[in-house]
């Protein structure tokens, strides 16, 4: 198989989904991991994909994430570098003793893996957070009751009503930001969001920038909610501009250059 064959098999497999992995990539070319990483970088530089951690994304992709929502599975391998950062912000907010509520998302995943050891009380939602925190950690842990979602990871009742929980920070990400607040594709989401946002003193946002170009179909809450919001140092003049207008603390979280 030619080199350009692979490529238009590669492009032609992310017209199906936003995101490849090196393995799916593999299965369809029949080639190397190697020889696929050599072909992301030239396709990527070539502005026809994105590249990111584990694979390549669709170049346009800000245009289908404002569509739905990614799975947890995915949306791990996206802007790590970005995420990485965000999430040591957001670990030194923590101070021993802290109860905190932690919705899902995978920034607030890679933020609670520096907490697993700490002395703090943590309310989840998210079944990926907790599954890791139970494994690997010695903080204090409490789970949402109910059923298991997997498309969002989370776990919800809906007979069930705010937590009896009470956090000086509630955490969490967010699929989209706009002007007129967060928004997120899954209605679900904004239902648990709802009924935590009462249960804590501060609301503090983890979003990369990433998240100012997108759009989702349901309203979460206005900026005026959000108390604090940590962000990488991709964000623009403009989006400064909007939180801090809207009366937001922003932390701004510096990348590490050789993550990728």
């Amino acid at each position: 198989m030619t080199e350009a064959e692979r490529h238009k098999l590669m492009l032609d497999l992310l017209r199906d989904r936003p995101f490849a992995s090196v393995r799916d990539l593999q299965a369809v070319v029949d080639a190397s991991p190697a020889t696929i990483r050599r072909d992301i970088a030239k396709l990527h530089a070539a502005g026809a994909v994105r590249k990111v951690f584990g694979g390549i994304a669709a170049a346009e992709a800000g245009s289908l994430e404002g569509v739905t929502a990614r799975p947890f599975t995915e949306n791990q391998m996206l802007g790590v570098a970005a995420k990485k950062a965000i999430a040591r912000e957001a670990a030194a907010l923590v101070q021993d003793g802290d109860a905190l509520i932690i919705h899902g998302g995978s920034t607030c995943y890679l933020f609670a893996l520096l907490l697993a050891n700490r002395n703090v009380r943590i309310y989840t939602n998210s079944m990926p957070l907790a599954a890791t925190l139970w494994q690997n950690g010695t903080c204090h842990l409490t789970l949402a009751g109910g059923e298991l979602y997997r498309e969002p990871g989370i776990v919800h009742s809906p007979q069930a009503g705010p937590p009896d929980f009470y956090a000086s920070k509630f955490f969490l990400g967010a699929q989209a930001i706009a002007p007129a607040g967060m928004q997120e594709s899954h209605p679900l989401v904004v239902r648990e969001t709802a009924l935590l946002l009462d249960r804590a003193d501060e609301v503090i946002v983890l979003a990369d920038s990433r998240k100012f170009g997108m759009r989702a179909r349901n309203p979460m809450m206005p900026l005026s909610r959000i108390g604090t919001l940590i962000t990488d140092d991709s964000l623009t003049d403009a989006n400064h501009k909007m939180l801090m207008d809207a009366g937001i603390r922003v932390i701004i979280a510096r990348a590490n250059p050789d993550f990728s």
